[in-house]
């Protein structure tokens, strides 16, 4: 019997030992402690967006000429109403110079004729009162008055071509100012296009030329971003925004939704989205361009204290793979809330503390796997 007995104990041994040394190698899993935080519902732009400027304008010439003066570079800071280029004028110059001297000649003449209306209507006016008195004839006061009607004519004709010659002003002033380009606003010249001496043709109706300057603010900036439109019906205005620039991948800039479009764009071979601007405001010490490309997170709903799991750790929105130490991996059902790409929230199914796995996309990790916690 005890020769049964010490057989039976060396073959369970051999049993184990085979089993130990044949047993599966537990898989490396990476997990998460279940914890308490801030979770978001949130909707991102399809594709990159675009930092544009607040105010930008490509200017060009209403006339075409020679250029003669180019004070600006690109590049430099610039105030509103600066000369940015001007063509050849002189011709011009005389023009206006010859109408600002019609007009002084046509305010001197009209001065002369209506002085001299005037006294004629007081001379006439006295010898209406000589004539009642019967000191002057009715013939001499009737000449008067005709001469005094005469006079007063003659004056509004004069203040007439008076306002002519203004008007003569104005339009070669207007012909002059058309050959200087001023800035609209105070911004950067971004591009300048021509050299002095070079010719500078306005551009045909329906065909598109270079402007002359691209002005541009630097001090201002929003971003214009599509979404998809299936998302379109949860936007609303002054919903808070996180933006992410590509030039600066490790900072968040707070934003607020200031536009959405009241139109979907259907562009061929792309997802039809509706674009909407988000006002924000730069750290000063971070640079931006116009034309830098970012990406918006649009902030729908937020629970500031709620339990959550990295949304990366769901399986099917249902499902999570509990880890303990020493147990094999256990399929968790669960009831999820609100999720972004980042954080889910979790209404039912785990607890704080509970630690789930979120390498699920590592061979062999699913529920009954022997694993172990990464380091």
């Amino acid at each position: 019997m005890g020769r049964w007995a010490a057989w039976i104990l060396i073959s369970a041994a051999m049993v184990a030992l085979f089993w130990w040394q044949t047993r599966p190698e537990p898989i490396s899993v990476t997990v998460v402690t279940v914890e308490r935080g801030l979770v978001e519902r949130t909707v991102a732009n399809t594709r990159a967006g675009t930092v544009k400027a607040c105010k930008r304008a490509k200017l060009s010439l209403p006339v075409g000429g020679q250029i003669a003066l180019l004070p600006v570079q690109e590049g430099e800071h610039v105030e509103a109403n600066t000369v940015l280029m001007s063509l050849w004028n002189k011709d011009l110059q005389a023009k206006e110079q010859q109408a600002r001297m019609a007009t002084d000649s046509a305010r001197l003449e009209q001065n002369a004729v209506c002085i001299r209306a005037r006294n004629l209507v007081r001379e006439a006016d006295r010898l209406s009162r000589l004539s009642k008195q019967r000191l002057v004839s009715v013939e001499r006061v009737d000449q008067a008055r005709t001469a005094a009607a005469a006079a007063e004519a003659s004056c509004a004709a004069a203040e007439s071509r008076e306002q002519a010659a203004k008007v003569a002003l104005t339009v070669a002033q207007a012909e002059l100012e058309k050959t200087f380009l001023r800035a609209p606003f105070a911004g950067i010249v971004a591009e300048v296009t021509g050299e002095v001496g070079e010719f500078a043709t306005p551009s045909p109706p329906g065909i598109a030329t270079p402007p002359a300057i691209d002005l541009l603010t630097d001090d201002c900036h929003y971003v214009v971003a599509p979404i998809d439109e299936v998302d379109a019906g949860e936007l609303a205005l002054k919903l808070p925004v996180r933006i992410s620039f590509d030039a600066y991948p490790d900072q968040h800039f707070p934003g607020q939704l200031r536009r959405i479009a009241p139109y979907v764009l259907d562009l061929e071979k792309q997802a039809r989205t509706v674009e909407v601007e988000v006002d924000f405001t730069p750290t000063p010490d971070i640079p931006l361009f116009a034309g830098y490309s970012a990406d918006v997170e649009i902030v729908l709903q937020n629970r500031p204290d709620t339990l959550r799991i990295p949304t990366e750790a769901l399986l099917e929105r249902e499902f999570v793979l509990i880890y303990r130490a020493g147990e094999p991996l256990r399929k968790q059902p669960i009831r999820a809330g609100i999720s972004n790409w980042r954080y889910t929230e979790v209404l039912e199914g785990l607890s704080e503390g509970d630690q789930v796995v979120t390498s699920l996309g590592r061979d062999q990790v699913k529920a009954g796997a022997e694993a172990v916690a990464d380091d």
